[in-house]
């Protein structure tokens, strides 16, 4: 039997799925599952659909709910990690501030102003779990899926004893949109994808043992197709490679698309390009979130089925109970240089070979030299935001802000550094240690 944590589950739909994804495999599905969130009425939902799901698919998986953080952890083999810290109030300061000084974020939750303050206000927190589990569960994998990823698994690797791996779906999300584009079946692709996390680059990608580059070059000169995926296009036209996470999210990592109000609403096209405007993420988030707090409320327990999605995290668990390889691309510490031409304390997203042994990065070599280099910009800003929240640095954070790409290309020194100052005050209640 494995013991299973969700800390955040609360985050009702994507915990759902991940219960489901685990209960889909036979060798777990007689797991003891504990949620815990803080908020009881979205836990209570939650809940509900998990023990649904176990009574429909006749499994013999144990539903346990609690508010107690320390309760879902005791014993615990894994822990899936899908908080998020302080709601509505600091998202929309982390925004809207940078937004009244110039800085146009669609997203904010990985680089950029507001995923460098999104991930000072999580990191305490972690470093709270990260404490119970050193107390309660010192052997425990924890699978983050909270963002900024490279930071927030940065942060913990440095930090604590927590053996950390980071788990996204923009490497998978990335094949399928390259399958679309190029019209063919995303599972008969084989690819090969290193970088950082969101800017994760496919240096080989593959069809029938035909190189997709060329196809997807043809692709990318239709505009209907274009529009779809425009600021991804962009970077293959300049740096020569297709790179994972959205354009929307891509638009923040870089100085060259967001400094010019023309140029967001040009590249504001369709599917991965429809949400570029700004704080369209933000808008989006506060309009869910009175349907989030009913998220569940109108599936019928009845009709709940146990259902697998693209998620790496039963995956990685199953291989790691059942000695079953696999192949997944997780975000772990660059360590003995997985990547050789990034810095080795870096966090790094490469394929890593899981079986029962453990998680094995792999050996990737030297990326090229054009997208080691746009890595390495948002590294930097990576690297001093881990330490203005381990130390309390507010200048490391005023520097990190300083090396955003997107915020250089549009302030001057000073104005960012009135902009940082803003942010931190306006944020004191979720940074104690910086205030």
């Amino acid at each position: 039997m494995t013991n299973i944590a969700f800390i955040g589950a609360g985050s009702m739909v994507f915990a759902k799925n991940l219960v489901g994804d685990i209960l889909s495999f036979e060798a777990l599905n007689d797991s003891t599952i504990s949620l815990m969130d803080i908020d009881e009425h979205r836990l209570e939902q939650t809940a509900e659909v998990a023990t649904a799901m176990v009574e429909n698919g006749r499994v013999d998986a144990t539903i346990e709910a609690t508010t107690d953080r320390r309760e879902a952890l005791e014993g615990a083999d894994y822990v899936l990690n899908m908080i998020n810290v302080g709601g509505t109030e600091p998202f929309e300061n982390e925004i809207r501030i940078p937004e009244k000084y110039g800085v146009e974020q669609a997203i904010g939750d990985t680089l950029g102003p507001g995923g460098i303050f999104r991930g000072l206000r999580t990191i305490p927190t972690m470093l709270e779990i990260a404490a119970d589990m050193e107390e309660l569960c010192p052997d425990a994998l924890l699978l983050n899926y909270t963002n900024p990823m490279a930071i927030v698994c940065w942060a913990m690797d440095e930090a604590t004893d927590i053996e950390t791996v980071g788990l996204c779906h923009s490497v998978p999300h990335t094949a399928e949109a390259i399958a679309e584009y190029v019209g063919v079946p995303s599972e008969e692709l084989e690819y090969w994808v290193a970088g950082i996390n969101h800017m994760a680059w496919f240096l080989e990608c593959e069809w029938q043992g035909e190189d997709v580059y060329p196809m997807l070059e043809d692709a990318m000169a239709d505009d209907e197709t274009y529009e779809k995926d425009a600021v991804r296009f962009e970077l293959l036209k300049h740096f020569g490679a297709f790179v994972t996470e959205s354009s929307h999210h891509n638009s923040e990592y870089h100085p060259y698309f967001r400094t010019d109000p023309a140029l967001i609403e040009e590249l504001t096209g369709t599917n991965y390009a429809e949400r570029m405007p700004t704080a369209t993420y933000l808008e989006g988030w506060k309009t869910r979130s009175a349907e989030r707090d009913d998220a569940l409320a109108d599936v019928d327990p009845a009709d709940v089925e146990i259902e697998r999605s693209e998620e790496y995290a039963s995956r990685l668990i199953h291989s790691l109970e059942t000695d079953t390889p696999r192949r997944l691309n997780l975000n772990v510490p660059n360590g003995p240089g997985h990547i050789q031409n990034l810095e080795n304390d870096a966090c790094v997203e490469v394929p890593c070979l899981v079986d029962g042994t453990g998680v094995h990065p792999c050996s990737v070599g030297e990326l090229p030299p054009q997208l080691a280099a746009l890595n390495r910009t948002n590294v930097n800003v990576q690297r001093l935001a881990v330490k203005g929240a381990l130390e309390g640095d507010r200048e490391a954070v005023h520097q990190a802000v300083k090396l955003d790409p997107l915020t250089a290309a549009e302030l001057s020194l000073d104005e960012i550094h009135e902009m940082t100052e803003e942010l931190l005050a306006a944020n004191e209640a979720y940074l104690p240690a910086l205030n």
